[in-house]
């Protein structure tokens, strides 16, 4: 049977979990984007950090034909869980390693675009992109890449990335140091301006 025909619920039989979530307010439906590799078990152990630490499973969109710029696969999981353990669940996807895109309704307040120019693509421009999302905490939205020598030439790449509110400092602190790793330039956009 394929995956994505599958329904997945996963629930605790602990009752202490019962007596948990009766004593924080209930439980709350959250959205969870993911970003999967395409090969087998991948959604299967992408789903196990959530049951683990006490969610449980609402619906799975899993849309094989729909890649995002980095050749992965985009997964949206719905979910409930008792408020206080969210983050938890959050954080134990990105422990097993499972790129998490977004993660509840105002996870990024912010978007910023940065270009990027050099040797992208000798440099391994989806292990650049892993680093930014995971070091800069934020999710690519969009990317355009520019090679008009070819990919073995120096080449510019456009990203567009959702940032959590406040955070543009710290997420370009991040990709300048990325940028310095792999001797790319950073254009970064103009911040605290008046426009005029």
């Amino acid at each position: 049977m394929d995956a994505c025909d599958t329904e997945v619920t996963a629930v605790s039989n602990d009752p202490a979990d019962d007596e948990k979530a009766e004593t924080d307010g209930g439980v709350r439906a959250y959205t969870v984007r993911l970003e999967l590799v395409d090969e087998p078990g991948e959604l299967l152990r992408a789903l196990a950090p959530i049951a683990d630490n006490g969610g449980n499973l609402l619906s799975i969109h899993h849309e094989r034909g729909s890649i995002t710029p980095r050749g992965h696969i985009p997964v949206e999981v719905d979910l409930e869980s008792p408020p206080d353990r969210f983050d938890g669940i959050v954080d134990a996807l990105r422990d097993a390693g499972v790129n998490v895109i977004q993660a509840g309704a105002e996870h990024y307040g912010e978007e910023i675009s940065v270009v990027l120019v050099g040797n992208i693509v000798e440099t391994d421009l989806s292990d650049t992109l892993s680093n930014i999302e995971s070091n800069a905490n934020a999710v690519v939205r969009d990317l355009s890449l520019t090679a008009p020598d070819g990919t073995e030439a120096v080449s510019s790449a456009r990203i567009r990335l959702a940032i959590d509110s406040g955070q543009s400092d710290a997420a370009l602190s991040a990709i300048r140091s990325i940028g310095s790793d792999k001797e790319l330039t950073v254009v970064e956009p103009l911040l605290g301006g008046d426009g005029a």
